[in-house]
């Protein structure tokens, strides 16, 4: 039997929020052999760090196999959540070294399901540094977010 190769996925993902709590956009970006999907969304009352894990969620639930992947964030949230603080979470059963239940742990948990196929490498970004894919992403983010208020309004009208 071939060994065969993982196809290569590089994932770009950001989230952003108009108030922390507030309404908040998420945004990403999948490249792979040529070709390049965006994916947005947005929550009316949530936040900032819960925007950052559902853009790089989305992204990993929208493979469709088993992939190398790098993802690239500007969320230290996300990079130490997966490569520092996960394995002491799951051991403590999802208490973090505070002794508080670990918050977002719903999206951990899915973040963790849809990692679970994939070879992953975490990339740590700075934000507004002037990374094309980052900012993006970012614009992708803000944009939901006006896509949010402007249906609220609409609704409310």
């Amino acid at each position: 039997m071939k060994n065969v190769q993982r196809p290569a996925v590089d994932i770009y993902a950001d989230g952003a929020c108009s108030g922390n709590p507030g309404t908040g956009g998420f945004g990403a970006i999948l490249k792979s052999g040529g070709k390049v999907r965006e994916l947005s969304g947005y929550e009316n009352l949530t936040t900032n760090n819960r925007m950052e894990l559902l853009g790089v969620i989305s992204a990993l639930e929208a493979l469709k196999k088993p992939c190398r992947v790098r993802v690239t964030t500007d969320s230290n949230y996300i990079v130490k959540g997966m490569t520092e603080w996960l394995d002491g979470w799951l051991k403590k059963n999802w208490v973090n070294s505070q002794k508080k239940e670990v918050l977002n742990r719903d999206l951990w948990e899915r973040l963790l399901r849809a990692s679970k196929t994939h070879e992953i490498e975490w990339i740590w970004i700075k934000g507004h540094s002037g990374h094309a894919e980052n900012e993006r992403c970012d614009r992708i983010a803000r944009e939901e977010i006006k896509k949010c208020r402007k249906r609220l309004k609409d609704e409310n009208t």
